[in-house]
């Protein structure tokens, strides 16, 4: 296996459906901008209350990997 460095970076996604939707938001943005996405990992979650108790949105933050390609 040839030598690799990866960069490890935390986004916060949001979604008023759920955790696992939010997270997806997260890695879909970080997918537009960034290359060879590795792993994702799930650090924490929670969620915005309403005023009657219901849950209005949900966040989901994640450690995204990607291949580093630093320059000389």
């Amino acid at each position: 296996m040839p030598e690799s460095v990866y960069k490890v970076i935390e986004l916060v996604g949001a979604s008023p459906d759920s955790w696992e939707k939010a997270a997806a938001n997260a890695i879909k943005q970080a997918a537009k901008s960034l290359r060879d996405l590795r792993v994702a990992e799930v650090v924490q979650m929670d969620a915005n209350i309403g005023a009657d108790g219901s849950i209005e949105s949900y966040r989901t933050k994640v450690r995204i990997s990607f291949k580093y390609e630093g320059g000389s």
